[in-house]
């Protein structure tokens, strides 16, 4: 079995994916994202979407769009934060892409003022102008990943052992026709991924930019490649485990391209800025301030939580310097905040 469809039958089987039947956030879930970290997350974004909308020039009406929502966290947080701007929630209608029925129903709590419209697909989603945020939504996109042999390059399948269990095979058929030419004389032993899936949305992205007035914001773990390594990784209860071990019931993820995302985005017409740290975006848009203006209400101990959560999202041995951000534009729109140079 193709990797690619291993991943997507783990992550989004109707019945048994993991992600169609639980909510994996959080404590009690397998991983904790940024927004939920801290509310200063969602804000900073949704600041960043307000300040990106007025460079724009106010377009009325636009979508909103999340990808990903999890929780809603993020969403909520970024629309409280941009309450007071003049025009801005007025003008938006808001979508978010999301196919589990556990998570949407969060959302609908979370974010019940505002109406949201779901979709299974961005392709759902009407044309025209348009804001996009997405936070970890890529790394789950299925990958596929080439192997460096002896005599050339063969692609990682899923297969069965001779004890008939899920056991890494080798398909030998030429496979370098998708690796990048430079790492196509990587030493044997060698891992490289490509991620069409990641490529197609990046592409939609870009020519959705290109067609009508709009930004996205792509924030997820990652590298700028191309790149020679295994990066696919299997999480349950905030530990990493055997990605073959337990169908469904475990996160897959990979580390992100940014380079390849830029590349299908820019192909399909869009402006691209980055990608730049998760650290020096958040620093950029106001962390430390609005750490500072959290901590002026608060109790000592919430202050030294608030300080902690800062140091979780922009710190360089935190996710400060693992998580990247790109951005993207209609051609010829503004630079957006925190990609100035």
């Amino acid at each position: 079995m193709p990797l690619p469809e291993y991943m997507a039958l783990c992550l989004g089987h109707p019945r048994h994916g993991y992600y169609m039947t639980r909510d994996p956030l959080g404590v009690r879930g397998d991983f904790t994202t940024a927004p939920e970290v801290s509310q200063m997350f969602g804000e900073l974004l949704g600041a960043w979407a307000a300040d990106t909308w007025m460079r724009l020039g106010g377009p009325a009406p636009f979508a909103l769009v999340e990808l990903g929502p999890g929780r809603g966290t993020l969403m909520a947080d970024a629309l409280r934060a941009t309450a007071r701007v003049p025009g801005f929630h007025a003008a938006l209608t808001l979508h978010l892409v999301e196919t589990s029925p556990v998570l949407r129903a969060k959302q609908a709590e979370a974010l019940s003022p505002f109406t949201p419209t779901w979709h299974d697909r961005l392709s759902d989603v009407p044309p025209g102008p348009m804001i996009l945020l997405a936070n970890e939504f890529f790394d789950a996109l299925p990958i596929r990943q080439f192997v460096r042999g002896d005599r050339g390059w063969g692609e990682r399948k899923v297969g069965l052992d001779a004890d008939g269990r899920l056991a890494w095979v080798l398909d030998p058929r030429p496979g370098a026709a998708l690796v990048p030419a430079s790492l196509r004389h990587t030493p044997p032993g060698g891992v490289v991924e490509v991620c069409p899936a990641a490529g197609a949305v990046a592409a939609e992205i870009g020519a959705r930019l290109a067609a009508a007035p709009g930004a996205a914001l792509i924030v997820d773990y990652g590298y700028a490649g191309p790149a020679v390594g295994d990066t696919l990784q299997a999480l349950k209860r905030h530990a990493g485990v055997d990605p073959l071990a337990e169908p469904g019931e475990a996160d897959l993820t990979a580390h992100v391209d940014f380079t390849a995302l830029a590349e299908s985005a820019r192909a399909a017409g869009a402006a691209v800025h980055g990608p730049v740290t998760q650290g020096d975006l958040l620093e950029r848009l106001g962390l430390s301030l609005r750490a500072q203006a959290l901590k002026r209400l608060a109790s000592p101990a919430q202050a030294g939580d608030i300080d902690a959560a800062a140091n979780r999202l922009a710190g360089e041995q935190q996710m400060g310097r693992l998580f990247k951000a790109v951005a993207m534009t209609s051609p010829g729109a503004p630079v957006p905040a925190g990609f100035e140079r």
